[in-house]
């Protein structure tokens, strides 16, 4: 897989350097000539630009077209944006991932500004406090598709509907599916046979639409 990145900040070098070990193509793109300086010499796995990701030219000389992946991740929201877009209309990039900087900026990350991804630290550090100390109570794990579908998780209350039944008893809507059931920090990949217990954590892929079932589905 070929991969851009734009930023050789402490996130896009850690990225980098991860994709880089598991055998991805790797393209690094950094404006600051005295960062790429300092940085490329100990990440000798990417391929190093001294580039503004902001700019068309740039990214044309890249060739962005080809690549599979863009992922935005300056520390300036605007500049993340401004990737996006210019990655997704003028290059049809398949896929695109930003880093939300600001938590205050997350609605504008969508599909409009050509992202397929919006990663957004402070809102994942609140779903995972909400997921080590709430029980009985959907939590919001991650976002898809302009927030249209997401990832969420319930830990199955004692007095679940859910409890003692099977997967396929449920009766868990088309606009929903169950992804994994963790139990005793072991994951178990759900059957239509698979029982549910009480302390469950239930992961659930989900549209808009159908939380409220699943809401009911499985929480008191």
């Amino acid at each position: 897989m070929k991969v851009a990145i734009a930023g050789a900040g402490a996130v896009g070098m850690y990225i980098a350097a991860d994709l880089a070990a598991a055998g991805h193509e790797v393209h690094l793109l950094e404006l600051e000539p005295e960062v790429v300086a300092k940085e490329s010499p100990g990440l000798t796995t990417v391929h190093w630009h001294t580039a503004d990701a902001c700019e068309y030219d740039s990214l044309a000389k890249l060739d962005l077209s080809s690549v599979d992946v863009m992922v935005a991740a300056t520390g300036d929201d605007e500049d993340n944006l401004v990737v996006s877009l210019l990655a997704k209309q003028e290059f049809a990039v398949p896929r695109v991932v930003a880093r939300v900087n600001n938590p205050k900026n997350h609605w504008l990350f969508n599909e409009s500004w050509g992202v397929d991804v919006a990663v957004s630290t402070p809102h994942q550090l609140t779903a995972m406090v909400e997921e080590a100390v709430t029980v009985g109570s959907l939590v919001r794990l991650l976002q898809l598709g302009d927030g249209q579908a997401r990832l969420v998780e319930v830990t199955l209350a004692a007095d679940s509907p859910a409890v003692g039944k099977t997967v396929a008893e449920l009766v868990i809507p088309r606009d929903a599916s169950v992804v994994a059931v963790v139990r005793d920090r072991h994951v178990i990949v759900p059957r239509a046979e698979t029982e549910i217990y009480a302390g469950d954590e239930v992961v659930m892929l989900v549209t808009g639409e159908a939380e409220q079932e699943i809401i009911r589905l499985l929480t008191r």
